[in-house]
């Protein structure tokens, strides 16, 4: 990603951070009271945090930071924002969770980050904002120690490429291409001030074989054709209260969990 580029998107996010908080996405109040944030597939994916080093990357207001604090994890939140990074501090303090913060971009994390963690966690709109997705890897495997997990799972990239199914309108590319600029006054969360951000498209083979150079183990991929959350334009929650993406009454992917480690040594 471009220095331009960053700045775009950077304050992107301080503007979306601003009207984030309450809202029907963020539940700030909830949290405060003691829900958790984290969904039935993110539970999943990351299993027991007692005692563990967390890293969570691109955390935003730090809702999942909390939520893991709270399980017992020593937590690290890393954002570019400072807004987001300002709010999360606020609630985690409201929260009574011991989190540490610390401002950076998820494509050249410090090396104080450097071989710290036992789990780097990002989730659910993730790689879409990054240009560079080797460099997204190599900077997030290197605050792993050896055995180290990698827990990525984001929105999946057929179900990116469509913008509607009543006629089916693909509007995204599948795989990377180069930035795409978009404007407007709302986020997914709520309506926001006028804003402009780029995004980027990136397959499946690409986000593995990113992983996969950058030294990590692949443990597991697995492609989900629900979500817990509305991620694209498949409609309503059906009886179950899951999202689906449905084409010729077939499920398509949504949702997709990318598992890996940093081996360990000899």
């Amino acid at each position: 990603m471009t220095d331009d580029t960053a700045a775009i998107n950077r304050a992107n996010w301080d503007v979306w951070a601003a009207a984030h908080g309450q809202d029907a996405y963020y539940d700030s109040v909830g949290l405060v009271a003691g829900a958790d944030s984290l969904t039935d597939v993110e539970n999943a994916a990351v299993g027991d945090v007692t005692g563990l080093d967390v890293l969570h990357v691109q955390c935003h207001l730090g809702f999942d930071s909390i939520s893991l604090a709270r399980r017992g994890a020593r937590v690290t939140g890393v954002d570019f924002s400072p807004v987001a990074l300002e709010k999360a501090r606020d609630l985690a303090r409201r929260c009574a969770a011991d989190v540490r913060f610390v401002e950076a971009d998820a494509t050249d994390l410090p090396p104080e980050l450097h071989g710290r963690f036992d789990l780097a966690y990002a989730t659910m709109g993730i790689l879409c904002w990054i240009g560079d997705i080797d460099a997204w890897m190599r900077s997030v495997a290197a605050t792993l120690r050896p055995g180290g997990r990698l827990v990525l799972i984001d929105g999946h990239p057929l179900s990116l490429m469509t913008a509607g199914l009543d006629p089916l309108v693909l509007d995204f590319p599948y795989a990377f291409d180069g930035p795409h600029e978009f404007s407007g006054t709302a986020s997914y969360a709520t309506e926001t001030d006028p804003t402009t951000s780029v995004e980027f498209a990136h397959s499946l083979g690409e986000i593995v074989t990113a992983a996969v150079v950058s030294g990590l183990r692949i443990t597991r991929l697995d492609e989900h054709l629900d979500s817990p959350l509305e991620l694209g334009p498949g409609g309503p929650p059906g009886p179950d209260g899951r999202y689906r993406f449905q084409l010729s009454g077939q499920d398509l992917p949504v949702l997709y969990t990318l598992r890996a480690e940093r081996p360990a040594r000899a």
